[in-house]
């Protein structure tokens, strides 16, 4: 029997080198404008690390530090998770290093891990969208079409159809799951063609949410031992307070906003900050 949709038990979060650490600064890219304050974007990390632990009971796992500042937080780039299945990505060189102690702790955690291994692959995890039912896989800067015939290799129990994505973002970077069956989106012209795309290919039936805001379309919906109901992490009113007052219109899910000013200046969302899973039966995770 699977587990109900927004089940986890552990969190994955990067923990940031302290002030001064050589791993803080960012490789090959040039500063965004205006740069973050890793002070604040520590507080904020730690933030979302406590609601992760306290709101929804789960296990967090904290990674050492690596190099790339801010940009090593994004862990969702480097791992797709479904169920006991753990597919690792294709990132560029400057995070390949990243990838065989992510690996180290999903086999602890007892889950399956494999690698996408084509060369001419490209996947990051930000266009990897799962509903519960089906996988959508957004074709942009980042993935193709070979990375996304790697994740139907890996998660062969369910379809996956891919979207194109425009304007050089990730397809998570507009829309989530924000339930089991309601997707929640932003409101550009790309994001509304991306879902007018998976109307059309998807056999099932989904709730949209609309958000004025394309990036508050990226939230995390946990249901705390699988109960009935649910808790939706999303982007707060200080960012966002359009897209706040359109969240309340969620039914029977417990809201809880969050900032994420400081990764969101290097492509962080919510989703790319944390990596949520399930762990099997006798998984240690981190010593």
């Amino acid at each position: 029997m699977s587990e109900p949709f927004g089940h986890f038990t552990h969190a994955l979060l990067r923990a940031l080198p302290p002030p001064g650490d050589p791993r803080a600064a960012a490789l090959g890219e040039p500063p965004p404008d205006p740069p973050p304050d890793p002070a604040k974007a520590r507080r904020q990390l730690g933030v979302l690390g406590g609601v992760l632990r306290q709101r929804l009971g789960l296990q967090v796992l904290e990674l050492p530090p690596a190099r790339g500042g801010l940009r090593a937080l994004l862990l969702e780039e480097l791992v797709v998770v479904q169920g006991g299945t753990a597919l690792l990505t294709r990132p560029g060189p400057p995070r390949r290093d990243e990838l065989g102690g992510l690996r180290e702790v999903l086999e602890q955690l007892q889950l399956r891990v494999l690698s996408v291994t084509d060369e001419g692959a490209a996947l990051d995890g930000g266009d990897v969208l799962f509903t519960g039912r089906e996988f959508f896989v957004g074709l942009s800067p980042w993935t193709n079409l070979r990375g996304a015939e790697a994740v139907a290799d890996a998660f062969r129990d369910f379809p996956v159809s891919t979207v194109p994505v425009g304007g050089g973002g990730r397809l998570k970077g507009f829309l989530s799951m924000a339930g089991p069956q309601t997707i929640a989106h932003g409101s550009s012209a790309g994001a509304r063609r991306a879902l007018q795309a998976m109307e059309q290919l998807s056999d099932h039936p989904y709730w949209r949410l609309a958000l004025p805001d394309d990036p508050a379309g990226n939230c995390l919906f946990c249901r705390p031992g699988g109960l009935p109901g649910g808790v939706l992490l999303h982007r707060g009113g200080d960012e966002f307070p359009h897209s706040q007052r359109a969240f309340q219109k969620l039914p029977g899910v417990s809201l809880v906003p969050l900032a994420l000013s400081e990764a969101a200046k290097v492509g962080g969302a919510l989703s790319s900050c944390c990596v949520l899973l399930r762990a099997r039966p006798g998984g240690r995770g981190l010593p």
